[in-house]
């Protein structure tokens, strides 16, 4: 899989050139419930700012639902401000993807970096399954994201993040000025797992062998379910082990999993390519669904 990142009417011969729009200010919110009489989680309601837009909630099985997020605007420019509010109640299954990659272009001169800010939370028993693609900068891109996540008593999470090295048909491998992470992630009031990652290439090579050494590709998954014995975790952690240990024969990724303070685990990838990313998030996805709910993973059907 290669990442090229092209948008029509933004792309020239010369380079990248930016779209002639104005910063963005925008939210996205969507509240989600479910159904007494018909067990199927809905969305109940939301709150949509462009260039922010989800269309509609398809149901899927096992009484779940899916939403595709867009930014129909094709990518985050520098100085926007965008927010996306998820809150799944009581009992609500929740599956979340994007319809492409999120492409984050450079910011005009002056111009502060982009910030993502994501707030997140699952009520009693709900289910959040968030499997968005790739995230692109592009060269001279600056991106700032902030998530915080809170789970409710038996409260469960899958949240994945991939994060491309550029545009690597065009050569651009590292060519962006900053990536920043910040994440505080709670399961019943308590905090389990906090993240603070600052990526700089230009001030501090991503080639170190305590950073990204020979990989160019990087992924995060959290997998939690808040009340779940610490045994539990330490048996998964376990099982999740064997899986990347086949994954990582093909010597062109790395992995590794470690449970949480509570409630959870997580698990990194390293690879030199996108193709090597995706296929074993889904398979260490199948396997903790499976340990978890008794339940298969379904990957996502996309939408234009």
């Amino acid at each position: 899989m290669e990442f090229a990142g092209s948008v029509a009417g933004i792309e020239r011969e010369a380079g990248v050139a930016l779209l002639e729009r104005p910063h963005m200010a925008a939210s996205l919110r969507l509240d989600f419930e479910r159904d007494l009489l018909s067990g199927q989680t809905v969305l109940a309601g939301s709150h949509q700012e462009p260039p922010l837009r989800v269309v509609r909630a398809f149901g899927i099985g096992d009484g779940a639902a899916l939403v595709h997020l867009h930014n129909v605007s094709g990518g985050l420019l520098g100085g926007d401000r965008l927010k996306l509010e998820v809150n799944v109640g009581a009992d609500a299954q929740v599956q979340i993807t994007t319809s492409g990659a999120t492409r984050i272009y450079r910011p005009r001169v002056g111009t502060a970096a982009t910030l993502q800010s994501n707030e997140i939370a699952v009520g009693p028993q709900g289910l959040l399954e968030y499997l968005p693609d790739a995230m692109i900068p592009f060269a001279r891109a600056r991106f700032s994201q902030r998530t915080s996540i809170r789970l409710a008593d038996g409260a469960g999470l899958f949240w994945w993040e991939i994060l491309a090295p550029g545009r690597e048909a065009r050569g651009e491998i590292f060519c962006y000025e900053s990536v920043e992470f910040k994440t505080d992630l709670l399961a019943g009031g308590r905090l389990i797992a906090v993240e603070r990652v600052r990526l700089e290439p230009k001030k501090r090579s991503l080639g170190a062998v305590a950073r990204l050494g020979a990989y160019q590709m990087w992924a995060t998954f959290y997998i939690c379910r808040a009340g779940v014995a610490a045994a539990a975790w330490m048996d998964l952690e376990q099982e999740l082990r064997a899986v990347l240990g086949l994954l990582g024969r093909r010597e062109d990724s790395l992995w590794g999993v470690s449970t949480l303070a509570a409630d959870g685990l997580i698990v990194r990838c390293a690879a030199k390519r996108g193709r090597d990313v995706l296929p074993g998030l889904q398979e260490v996805w199948r396997t903790a669904k499976w340990r978890l709910y008794g339940r298969q993973a379904v990957v996502p059907r996309k939408v234009n």
